[in-house]
């Protein structure tokens, strides 16, 4: 039963909805008369053993609302992986504030920092119930069918491949948007929900689940610019060649890795001043143009999917019904029922903590740069209502007199 004190935090890369479930969690824990206060963490686990706390229980619900509608993460956030002496620090802070509850929002590297946590506070004996909540962009947490924060990231990505084409279309030539995703493609696949005509861009979509070549990639925009006279290519950061390692890893002059092994492959346009500047090395093509998305996929504002809100609250909310009726850990997740509709069972952490789930072929083309219809019916529930739409002038052309 939920009682006591109770406290949250938010863990890995900000969302455009993280804060709803932040909102979700905080509010429904108010409602439990058991409850006596309800706290934050400054930070995450980080803020945990600095007794960062902000007491979320003096908050307005009003202001709790209006935070919940905005982007980013408003507790901050943190990538740190506790061990063994950090757990234990965490554990004397949570015991000197006798708290008893503790919800991480986050995605698989944060789902596994809760699950050490909660093995630890189990060693030592420590009555600590843990509960996490889903959220990452990148939408590779196994077990959900996709993962809040996701939809708002591909929203976001559909529309500004949508403009990129617009552009591109206006001033032909070839365009390359590199997008976030280290092991998965989702997000880059986002991507071809921005078409609306048979010749609209991306052209060519590449993905960390197929293994890429440079020498294909310049025949594959050969044959797109050769046919249309322009190309629109979205590429995941991860994409890697024959032997696993990221190409952007290789290009860079100093391998940056966070706490939990990653190589760090955004917030640098190396990878697209490589592929742009491999197309005009080969081809004979005047405009080449390049762009990294980079930070502007997680948080960006008024570009969010009003599903992916209601969502985010919910799985905050069903985590703190969990905690009371159910007495239980573990991770809430997100499964997929009818055409669309949703329900959130639990399911163990070890069931999801630091695993990766990746693109299934079905939602990947064989020609292996672009995505079949299987995976625009997975996405275009998710992106929500008014998605905007690209529209063109007709070709009713004026027969020419001069220069027939």
């Amino acid at each position: 039963m939920l009682q006591g004190k109770v406290l949250v935090a938010q863990g890995g890369g900000p969302t455009a909805v993280i804060n709803q479930s932040m909102v979700g969690t905080v509010l429904e824990s108010r409602k439990f008369p058991g409850v006596d206060l309800v706290y934050g963490a400054y930070h995450g686990v980080r803020g945990i053993v600095d007794e960062e706390f902000l007491d979320l229980t003096q908050e307005t619900t009003h202001n709790l609302e209006l935070v919940g509608n905005t982007p980013s993460s408003a507790l901050g956030t943190t990538r740190d992986k506790p061990d063994l002496k950090y757990c234990q620090e965490i554990f004397r802070v949570l015991q000197a504030h006798q708290i008893g509850t503790f919800f991480y929002i986050g995605g698989n590297d944060s789902s596994d920092v809760l699950r050490i946590v909660n093995d630890k506070a189990r060693e030592a004996d420590y009555a600590l119930r843990c509960v996490h909540i889903p959220k990452t962009i990148d939408n590779d947490l196994v077990i959900n069918d996709h993962t809040p924060g996701y939809p708002s990231a591909a929203r976001f990505v559909a529309c500004a491949f949508a403009g990129a084409n617009l552009d591109n279309r206006a001033l032909p030539g070839v365009y390359v948007g590199v997008v976030m995703g280290r092991h998965a493609g989702f997000l880059t696949a986002a991507s071809a929900l921005g078409r609306k005509y048979d010749d609209d861009g991306p052209h060519l979509i590449y993905v960390p689940e197929r293994a890429f070549d440079l020498d294909t990639f310049i025949s594959d925009v050969k044959q797109v610019h050769d046919r249309l006279g322009r190309c629109v290519i979205a590429v995941s950061e991860g994409i890697h060649g024959g032997s696993g390692e990221p190409i952007a890893a290789k290009l860079a002059k100093r391998v940056e890795t966070d706490a939990h092994g990653n190589v760090q492959l955004s917030g640098t346009g190396e990878l697209a001043d490589l592929l742009t500047g491999h197309i005009k090395q080969n081809l004979d093509i005047k405009r080449v143009r390049g762009d990294t998305l980079g930070y502007l996929q997680r948080s960006f504002l008024g570009c969010v999917s009003d599903v992916d809100q209601r969502e985010a609250r919910e799985v905050g909310e069903k985590a703190v019904q969990y905690a009371h009726w159910g007495d239980v850990d573990g991770s809430v997740t997100i499964r997929r029922s009818g055409f669309y509709s949703v329900e959130y069972p639990l399911h163990p952490l070890e069931a999801v903590a630091g695993k990766t789930k990746i693109m299934p072929d079905e939602f990947i083309a064989p020609s292996g740069h672009d995505v079949t219809n299987d995976f625009l019916m997975y996405l275009r529930p998710l992106l929500g209502s008014g998605m905007p739409d690209a529209l063109r002038l007709r070709s009713n052309r004026v027969p020419k007199i001069l220069k027939k």
